[in-house]
């Protein structure tokens, strides 16, 4: 696995990893049965982490192969916590129409892919955190943001298959706009640059990442409008409680020690996107 051994996080994961490695679980056999040799609970050879492909800032395959993003980030502080260090994780793209199946086939060990907890999904899946707080917003042409969400219903709008943003959008938000669903957001920004939309819409993290990708500056601007609070939570196969509660220590000692304030600062800094603070990991354990 191609890692991205730039981050300004590297050094401190390593180290904690090797005492996290001290610590762990002895038994190769409890925890998860993902599609790696990883228990959840370290001492196998290697994790499987499910991200995204496609979302600069958060989870990102570059053209050399390596990954990069606040996500990548998050997922290699909790893997090395578990007992694994950078190269024996394993990272496989989890499309978001895809990751309620990739946990319940056992194709991951768990998933962090602005993953965001909702009633619905906690039906088949268990999530540990949340681990960051975002806001579905609007990504539009520079010059051309709307104000207001009476204005949305005038847009024709893209988001991706499955997102959680695509049903709001018809449900709650805009009834009578034009929605476009698409495989990945890579292709709403494509038809967002060449007019076939007129907005890319998801959570602002998300679009934070795009417009701040050299080849974007200048052409795009968010609309400010926060629609929603999203809350990001690490997936786990449902009712797996040992590795949840595992990870959610993990989280919350990425907050105490600074790491995550750092991966923020490193993943989202030059995009003066101005995230929130870490929220409260609530989810049961």
């Amino acid at each position: 696995m191609n890692f991205r051994k730039a981050s300004a996080l590297a050094a401190s994961i390593l180290a904690i990893s090797l005492t996290a490695t001290a610590c762990g679980s002895d038994d190769d056999e409890g925890g998860s049965s993902g599609g790696g040799s990883g228990s959840g609970g370290g001492g196998g050879d290697t994790i499987t982490v499910g991200i995204k492909y496609d979302q600069p800032g958060l989870g990102l395959k570059t053209p050399d192969g390596d990954f990069a993003g606040f996500d990548v980030d998050v997922a290699t502080y909790v893997a090395g916590v578990l007992g694994y260090e950078p190269e024996n994780i394993e990272f496989v793209e989890s499309p978001s129409a895809e990751r309620e199946n990739m946990l319940s086939r056992g194709d991951v060990d768990f998933i962090v892919a602005s993953y965001s907890i909702t009633p619905e999904r906690e039906e088949s899946v268990s999530f540990a955190g949340p681990y960051f707080l975002a806001h579905q917003d609007l990504l539009m042409r520079d010059g051309e943001a709307v104000s207001s969400t009476d204005e949305i219903n005038d847009l024709t709008l893209c988001s991706v298959t499955g997102s959680t943003s695509a049903q709001r959008v018809k449900d709650e938000l805009a009834p009578d706009a034009q929605l476009l669903e698409q495989g990945t957001y890579s292709e709403c920004l494509s038809g967002l640059e060449n007019g076939t939309v007129d907005a890319l819409t998801t959570d602002d993290s998300i679009l934070a990442g795009y417009a701040a990708q050299e080849q974007n500056v200048g052409k795009f601007e968010l609309a400010g409008l926060e629609l929603s609070d999203e809350n990001y939570g690490i997936g786990v196969a449902k009712d797996d409680t040992e590795l949840q509660g595992q990870i959610n220590d993990a989280l919350q000692q990425m907050v105490e020690d600074g790491s995550w304030d750092q991966a923020v600062e490193d993943n989202f800094g030059p995009a003066n996107y101005d995230a929130e603070p870490a929220p409260e990991i609530t989810a049961a354990s």
